[in-house]
């Protein structure tokens, strides 16, 4: 059983089958979304994410799946998300962003595919965008004084801050009616493109989460202050589409 499986869709059917037990009718869909939906699947370092769709009745009875979701904790996968269509409905004006990313990368295993039907208002989508770019800006500010430019922890900062920023590029190049790549440098790329912004400087900072490319203490401040100063110029921008 803690066997990891080489690629996510050979467990699709024991999930069914573990849920259906479970939950009976009131399962109504089960989708896997993020990396184990895509190409970049890393068997052993991706997790595979579930989001578990149940009734209103369902949603009241989740201890049932204590034992389920310990069993397949042992196969990389990640605690599901359980989700009602209700509580769906609801967040997409507060969650759209997260929804966007959802409906990019899933795959349906079971049931109804509730990520597909869903329509985003764009003006909850930019003001999520300005919210997270501005509160993220914050964030590094205060990371960039915690480190007092210590190059490994500037480092670390840049590795846990990234994957935010491009799922909010994402959302970005929806908003402005762009085709989003399906390769995180594509998304920079673009992204870069429209608002004017150093891709040069984004290039760089993935490889440093590749951990492709080392810079001596005082580059990497450099290079960690150029950073913050691109995404001020990003929020203003943002901030702009809202007239």
């Amino acid at each position: 059983m803690s066997k990891i499986p080489e690629n996510p869709k050979d467990i699709f059917q024991e999930i069914i089958d573990d849920y259906k037990k479970l939950f009976g009718d009131e399962l109504k869909g089960i989708i896997l979304y993020g990396s184990a939906a895509g190409e970049s699947y890393i068997r052993g370092k991706s997790d595979i994410n579930f989001m578990i769709l149940l009734s209103e009745e369902g949603i009241e009875n989740l201890d049932r799946a204590f034992k389920t979701v310990a069993k397949w904790r042992k196969k990389k996968v990640a605690t599901p998300l359980f989700l009602t269509t209700k509580y769906v409905a609801t967040s997409l004006d507060v969650y759209p962003i997260e929804y966007l990313n959802f409906q990019r990368k899933h795959i349906l295993v079971f049931g109804r595919d509730i990520l597909k039907e869903l329509e985003f208002n764009p003006d909850f989508v930019r003001l999520q965008c300005e919210r997270e770019i501005k509160g993220k800006l914050l964030l590094l500010r205060e990371a960039f004084l915690d480190t007092s430019g210590k190059k490994m922890a500037l480092m670390e900062v840049i590795s846990q801050s990234l994957p935010a920023f491009i799922a909010i590029f994402e959302a970005l190049l929806y908003l402005q009616g762009r085709e989003t790549p399906l390769e995180k440098r594509g998304i920079i790329r673009s992204v870069c493109e429209l608002f004017d912004l150093d891709a040069v400087l984004f290039e760089k900072l993935i490889d440093i989460k590749e951990q492709k490319l080392k810079l001596n203490e005082a580059t990497m401040n450099t290079l960690f202050k150029a950073y913050i100063s691109e995404i001020r110029k990003l929020s203003i921008l943002v901030d702009a589409l809202g007239g």
